[in-house]
């Protein structure tokens, strides 16, 4: 009986280094029997070597097309666009399933090459929870983003272009460098603080040094009786985390934030909403 194999193939996006697979569960896949293959590629954020250290199959970048067909592709973005055929099966967040801007095509590549696709955002446990998310993450990160912001906005700077970092410690350190040595002293709100999301950004801003009462966590309780909501005005930073499927009161509005002048607190937003639509955003 042939051994289960995975084929990680490169990420064609932009700016995109996150990897599907990690060189640690690479490994753990490797002892349970399977065989991994890797595509080389100078842009994911772990190197090449890190891979075949553990024992996965380097192979040239971006030469999944010409792998075996019963061998699953892995990834973690769409697919760069295009009309060939795919015959293979692709694990992946494919964005179709939410009526994202081409769709139909990306299915429809699918049913041409007689492909299956695995989309890893719906994939889930026996409770129904998510287990191929990054959210937690993206709110770690979006909050060190927002604290930048913010440093730049004391020094009269605008943030522009964001660089990665190596690891976790090194971007924790330039914000809390980029703040003056500690976040102390600023105030942030967190809504949805409760979730995956909400949860990186609260941890994001306690580890940067801001003190425990500075940190504002809201989830559906605190928003009950629905915004828009003063208390925004008066920290630092906005962190929004809820995703948004049907119209609601707004969070903040342009009137209020006129209202308040020079004198309010809020210097930044941080918005992670899924799925954006100006006429029910919560920040409007």
């Amino acid at each position: 009986m042939s051994r289960p194999t995975l084929w990680l193939r490169c990420e064609k996006k932009e700016f995109e280094r996150r990897a599907a697979l990690t060189p640690t569960t690479a490994r753990r896949l490797i002892d349970a029997g399977f065989d991994i293959y890797v595509e080389r590629d100078d842009q994911r954020i772990f190197d090449d070597a890190e891979y075949e250290a553990v024992g996965c199959k380097l192979v040239e970048n971006n030469s999944w097309p010409s792998a075996p067909r019963e061998i699953p592709i892995i990834g973690l973005k769409e697919l760069p666009l295009s009309d060939e055929p795919l015959p293979h099966t692709h694990i992946q967040f494919a964005h179709c399933y939410k009526n994202q801007a081409g769709w139909s095509s990306v299915l429809a590549r699918f049913f041409r090459g007689g492909g299956t696709l695995y989309d890893l955002e719906f994939l889930t446990d026996e409770s129904g929870r998510r287990v191929a998310a990054f959210g937690y993450h993206a709110g770690f990160a979006g909050a060190a983003a927002g604290a930048l912001a913010l440093a730049a906005k004391k020094r009269g700077e605008k943030l522009g272009q964001l660089e990665p970092y190596a690891n976790e410690d090194a971007m924790v350190h330039s914000v809390k460098q980029a703040l003056g040595g500690t976040g102390k002293g600023v105030k942030a709100l967190v809504i949805g603080a409760l979730g995956r999301c909400g949860r990186g950004a609260v941890d994001l801003f306690k580890k940067i040094g801001l003190e425990e009462a500075d940190i504002l966590k809201w989830d559906m309780a605190e928003t009950a009786k629905g915004g828009p909501f003063q208390e925004i005005l008066d920290v630092d930073i906005f962190v929004n985390c809820i995703y948004l499927s049907s119209p609601i009161p707004h969070f903040v509005t342009h009137e209020q934030i006129r209202a308040a002048g020079k004198g309010r607190g809020l210097s930044v937003i941080v918005d992670f909403l899924s799925k954006w639509d100006r006429r029910t955003h919560p920040c409007r």
